[in-house]
């Protein structure tokens, strides 16, 4: 059994939103580079110019990319031979993300549902991150990281085709969510689909597609095919950068799909914005 202490979840976590909040990933930043060398429209071009300039800045000057900071989101694999001596792990991860957030000078942005208080000086400053729990084998602490903003989560959607839709069916739905969204979600995007298992079990892949590398292919071989007809199909909507117009609106898509119900197609689409912040760390 290794036993890792709760001040070192604390610490790495706290590293890791304050890396994230100023210094886009690299596959991020690759692909927004890729995506302006390719872009036919002159302004949606000059628009991911000044996203890419944006980026240096936030990066040299240790700025925030975006005044939206996001909810924290973590999806964390825990070995079966880890013990944490000092405190439970939720309790870490989220005295991690408090200060974070509030070391890196980030908006704090939980509030209650309907009476829009802000939780920070009730439940803690940008607290409860959103934590997504599973055991493996092994004795590490696998996380990933991702600031998620409300203007990429508010066009997210979930919903359950009939069996016989098929990938026809799956491809004309994330269309109409992609094309729904229109500008909103700050892109080019990156857009993670969820197949499969049940309801909120395709909700929650669709957000766990998200932290896949940009530039990467699924390892099946249809999958993979079928993630270039869909990325294809979105680009050819023609929003462009800021929906400004243009040939490049989606910068990756990206598909988790999981074995289902006779009688169910479960398919959800989650969209992450040009500030793809997220990272990967194992302890």
């Amino acid at each position: 059994m290794r036993e890792i202490a709760y001040d070192t979840i604390v610490k790495a976590v706290r590293d890791i939103i304050v890396h994230c909040g100023t210094d886009l990933p690299q596959d991020a930043y690759d692909a927004l580079k890729q995506a302006m060398e390719e872009e036919k429209s002159p302004v949606s071009k000059e628009v991911l110019r000044q996203i890419l300039e944006n980026a240096d800045i936030a990066k040299d000057e240790k700025r925030p990319l975006c005044q939206d900071t996001g909810l924290a989101v973590f999806f964390v694999k825990v070995g079966d031979e880890v013990k944490i001596n000092g405190g439970l792990l939720k309790d870490a991860i989220n005295q991690g993300t408090q200060q974070g957030y509030i070391d890196a000078y980030l908006r704090a942005s939980t509030c209650e549902p309907f009476s829009r208080a802000n939780l920070k000086d009730t439940v803690g400053y940008n607290l409860p991150a959103i934590i997504h729990f599973d055991i493996v084998a092994g004795d590490t602490i696998d996380i990933e990281y991702a600031a998620k903003g409300g203007g990429s989560e508010n066009v997210s959607r979930a919903t359950v085709l009939a069996p016989a839709a098929g990938m026809d069916g799956v491809l004309q739905f994330v269309k109409q969510v992609i094309s729904d969204a229109g500008p909103n979600p700050c892109p080019p995007i990156t857009v993670g689909i969820g197949i499969g298992g049940t309801f909120e079990k395709a909700a929650i892949s669709s957000k766990h597609a998200l932290f896949r590398e940009l530039g990467s292919k699924h390892e099946d071989p249809q999958m993979a095919q079928f993630e270039e007809r869909i990325l294809n199909e979105l680009n050819k909507l023609g929003i462009g950068a800021m929906g400004m117009g243009g040939t490049k609106t989606v910068l990756g898509v990206h598909i988790e799909s999981n074995p289902c119900h006779i009688a169910s197609l479960p398919v959800s689409v989650n969209v992450q914005c040009h500030s793809s912040r997220h990272t990967h760390i194992t302890i």
